[in-house]
């Protein structure tokens, strides 16, 4: 079958509320940028000239015809994105540190990303990618899991292959231990894995990457390529019996860190579909995780996510001069 899209995504779309300075009379003001983990590396993919489309759930609302249209604007097919009568966008209001961390408030009980069904998942469209991406957003409630797990099985059954990121955000699970049983499911059935220093140690017990990377490697055997995000100190990557550590471009002038990791993600994905899983040197992937880290760079000197990519030419200029 021939594969319209290189990479098609499911999962939560939503406005990220981010801190925007002081009013006059010392109220502090917000803005509203379109994000969602998914979205935001498709984001990315289309900036690296790849062809992607979205599949979930906005509220028809004004945010949440607001972010259809810019995700259409983007060049992201939407033709799967629901709008649900009923149920509004979901919105999170992002508390940004001063070393550009950040501290998130949901407002999602429910949201409309969380009511997507399992018959409203466009197979087709999934048929004609040749990567899946999802995370666990749009696993935390029964629903929407079982449309996820559909979409999976669907990608799987027609050669896709599968990225996950695990995007852990305790506030949104029942439980933690909930949290661990759909992370580890997601890691039973994906290729390529994106996962945060912080998820690691969460699944593995250990802050050692090493033995973090042991632990998957044993009890996810399935899992071809994955990465390790490790914030300001850089990233790691694991392929075989293969480790290569580049560390993160500290240039200055970061304001938060939102999207940097699905601009990460994004970008491990656009070296996947140029060049294969297969026979990757350690070149390859230092090659590959040093342009990561930069896009992931450039994104925190911005605002928001989706409408703050870099092309390919802001990337590679970072590179050429550092």
């Amino acid at each position: 079958m021939n594969k319209e899209y290189d990479v098609v995504a499911l999962g939560e779309l939503l406005i990220d509320f981010t801190q925007n300075g002081m009013s006059d009379q010392g109220n502090p003001l917000f803005e509203a940028n379109p994000g969602g983990a998914p979205c935001n590396v498709l984001a990315m993919l289309n900036k690296l000239d790849k062809r992607c489309a979205f599949i979930g759930k906005v509220g028809d609302d004004i945010f949440g015809r607001s972010l259809r249209d810019t995700v259409a604007s983007s060049g992201i097919n939407i033709d799967a994105l629901v709008l649900d009568p009923t149920v509004n966008t979901t919105l999170a209001f992002v508390q940004t540190f001063e070393n550009g961390d950040r501290d998130f408030s949901f407002y999602r009980n429910p949201g409309a990303d969380m009511m997507l069904t399992a018959d409203e998942i466009h197979e087709d469209l999934i048929k004609s990618a040749k990567i899946f991406h999802f995370g666990t957003l749009s696993m935390t409630h029964d629903a929407v899991r079982e449309a996820t797990k559909k979409a999976v099985r669907i990608a799987k059954e027609n050669g896709c292959l599968i990225s996950f990121d695990p995007n852990l955000r305790p506030p949104l699970w029942s439980s933690l231990d909930a949290a661990r049983e759909q992370i580890e499911w997601g890691l039973s059935q994906c290729d390529v894995l994106k996962i945060a220093d912080n998820e690691i140690e969460f699944l593995s017990g250990s802050a050692d990457f090493d033995e973090g990377a042991d632990y998957l490697k044993k009890n996810f055997p399935n899992i071809r390529l994955f990465n390790i995000t490790a914030g300001p100190d850089g990233s790691y990557s694991y392929y075989e019996d293969q480790k290569v550590f580049v560390p993160a471009f500290q240039l200055g002038g970061t304001i938060e860190t939102t999207g940097a990791g699905d601009t990460f993600c994004a970008c491990v994905q656009a070296f996947v579909l140029d060049n294969g899983l297969d026979g990757l040197t350690e070149s390859d992937l230092t090659n590959m995780l040093r342009f990561a880290n930069a896009a992931a760079y450039f994104v925190t000197t911005k605002k928001g996510a989706i409408r703050s990519m870099p092309d390919r030419a802001d990337v590679e200029k970072i590179l050429s001069e550092n």
